[in-house]
């Protein structure tokens, strides 16, 4: 079932949200980037003249009730946001009470699905190595089913809106949809843009493609890097990688942070790309610095004779001018991760290189997705968010379906 063509009046829905928003240390939201992101899915479901039941979870309480992570201390800005009194339910688990006094324009939020180890569905309290392991995960499955058709039960449809928990097969965001019809579940709208974002970049490629891969692992990248080979025109890897790649390769790269276990992977996909005609952009100079520090000393090197003592903590000027080359004309854009310690105000010279290349290129016409929490820290923090095509919520959710993997929120309402 599509949102648009369904009408909640009368009706109550249940909606997987993400609201695992930063919190201070006195409980109040610091960011409200994915409260935002759920309104239009919540708003129709209220704007129609339905019930509203929102469930979520924040952070890793790993099934057990912790005050510091209770959703109820939300509640003040997703009624603000909503505009809407929200109500709380203080059990996700137990709520029928405050589900049955829920009248049609009303809006509750449940309890942090986290506090039940039946959201994960994983045993607790046992190693993988015990020989009771499998009897205990077969266990846990069947209390997470469980766990799931009491969620069901207070809503007649369920909306999944949470992409960045949608690789996980949750209670919350796929188990419960085995307990509706396909006429009453569907994708939230922030859900279906997301998936239509990724299937922009993977299925619908105008070409040239451009994929920028940052960060400092190869280790945590190499599904996506390889599933990309087959698909891009030009990859650029960058980050701390780039110091895996010019080890590999022989180079001399001081005190860079380097896997040295992953040097024969970086050489494999050095021969793969040769192999797909892809166009791997690597850093040629970096900025190294004396220290890890904002106020080290820094100097100009090449990313593969590095001084001993120093490691490179942003690309080089020769290194941005091919970034850029390479995202200038493309027509299709995907960045994951930073190119430098973009933390660090004096490192953050080559995400910017990037950023701005990325902008110039989707103002003459490209698409481009950002996603990964680095990433869009960088463009928030350059204030040119306004300048991509889309940014993505997803994170981990986002890299699993760029790597082609089967998302299980998807499944569960797509079939």
């Amino acid at each position: 079932m599509n949102i648009d063509q369904f009408n909640f009046a009368g009706k109550k829905a249940i909606v997987r949200v993400d609201f695992n928003v930063p919190l201070d240390e006195n409980g109040n939201v610091t960011d409200e980037t994915r409260i935002r992101g759920a309104l239009p899915t919540l708003k129709k479901v209220l704007a129609d003249g339905g019930a509203l039941i929102m469930m979520s979870h924040m952070g890793k309480p790993k099934g057990k009730v912790k005050k510091e992570l209770s959703l109820s201390q939300i509640v003040k800005n997703v009624s603000a946001a909503l505009g809407v009194e929200v109500k709380f339910a203080p059990d996700c688990a137990n709520a029928d009470a405050e589900v049955a006094a829920l009248k049609p324009g009303e809006a509750l939020l449940l309890e942090n699905l986290r506090f039940y180890p039946e959201e994960e569905g994983k045993p607790v309290g046992i190693d993988k190595e015990d020989p009771k392991y499998d009897e205990a995960k077969k266990e846990m499955k069947e209390r997470q089913k469980a766990f799931a058709k009491k969620l069901a039960s207070y809503a007649d449809c369920y909306v999944m809106d949470a992409f960045g928990t949608a690789h996980r097969r949750h209670a919350s965001t796929a188990v419960i949809a085995d307990y509706f019809d396909a006429d009453h579940k569907m994708l939230g709208y922030l859900m279906e843009k997301e998936v239509k974002a990724v299937d922009n970049v993977l299925s619908n490629i105008k070409r040239p493609f451009t994929a920028i891969m940052g960060g400092s692992k190869v280790s945590t990248k190499i599904g996506i890097i390889e599933n990309l080979l087959g698909k891009v025109d030009n990859l650029i890897l960058c980050g701390g990688m780039t110091y895996t790649f010019a080890k590999a390769q022989g180079g001399k790269i001081g005190n860079s942070i380097c896997e040295d276990d992953k040097l024969d992977v970086a050489l494999d996909v050095m021969k793969k790309a040769k192999e797909n005609g892809v166009n791997l952009v690597l850093g040629t100079d970096c900025i190294a610095a004396d220290a890890f520090s904002n106020d080290a000393n820094t100097q100009v090197c090449p990313s593969d004779n590095i001084p001993d003592g120093w490691e490179g903590l942003d690309a080089g000027p020769e290194t941005r001018k091919a970034f850029a080359d390479a995202i200038k004309d493309a027509k299709t854009i995907l960045w994951n991760g930073p190119a430098g310690v973009f933390e660090f105000d004096n490192f953050i010279g080559g995400s910017k290189a990037i950023a701005d290349a990325i902008a110039e290129a989707t103002a003459n016409g490209a698409f481009s997705l950002i996603g990964g929490g680095d990433s869009v820290a960088c463009i928030n923090k350059f204030g040119m968010a306004d300048k991509v095509s889309y940014i993505s919520t997803g994170g981990g959710a986002l890299l699993e379906a760029i790597e082609g993997k089967v998302l299980p929120g998807v499944a569960a309402i797509k079939g």
